[in-house]
């Protein structure tokens, strides 16, 4: 049986609830089958943390000065809604895990403020959190730099070291 054109759309077109977690936008991203739609997701889910992580990821001169790797974290397993912070409110902090974002810091410190966000995190989104620590998102996640060049014309690429 052939699926119409109304039916694939529907598949397609989930919605997200409102202020979605950045990984169920990155998740809602990776099921789309095409270029376009990848597009489209992301700007219908724009916002200033998946942007901030995007650039973290993809910019070459946006360097992480967190050590690569696994990051000793205890996840936080509260129930979702209850006692968890998110990549929405803490992106505004992530600027002192890159070169030239706070070089004021100790690196015992740094690392210290690393880890109490992500045990703060929604466990999803700490993980998330790591790849992008690494440049590693698109290990996890169906997306490119061309997809989000073209998502975001408005993010000026490098620079930032």
């Amino acid at each position: 049986m052939a699926m119409t054109n109304s039916t694939k759309q529907m598949t397609t077109k989930q919605k997200l609830p409102p202020n979605p977690f950045q990984h169920e936008i990155l998740e809602l991203v990776s099921k789309q089958r095409s270029k376009a739609k990848k597009v489209e997701i992301l700007q219908e889910y724009a916002n200033d943390a998946l942007k901030v992580l995007l650039i973290w990821n993809f910019d070459d001169t946006a360097i992480s000065i967190i050590p690569k790797g696994n990051v000793p974290y205890t996840e936080n397993e509260v129930p979702v809604g209850t006692d968890h912070t998110s990549l929405r409110y803490e992106y505004k902090h992530l600027y002192n895990f890159v070169k030239g974002g706070n070089d004021s810091l100790t690196s015992l410190r740094r690392e210290t403020m690393f880890i109490q966000i992500l045990e703060g995190l929604h466990p999803e989104e700490a993980k998330l959190l790591c790849l992008v620590k690494d440049k590693e998102l698109q290990t996890k996640y169906k997306l490119t730099y061309e997809v989000v060049r073209e998502a975001y014309p408005d993010i000026n690429w490098g620079g930032r070291s």
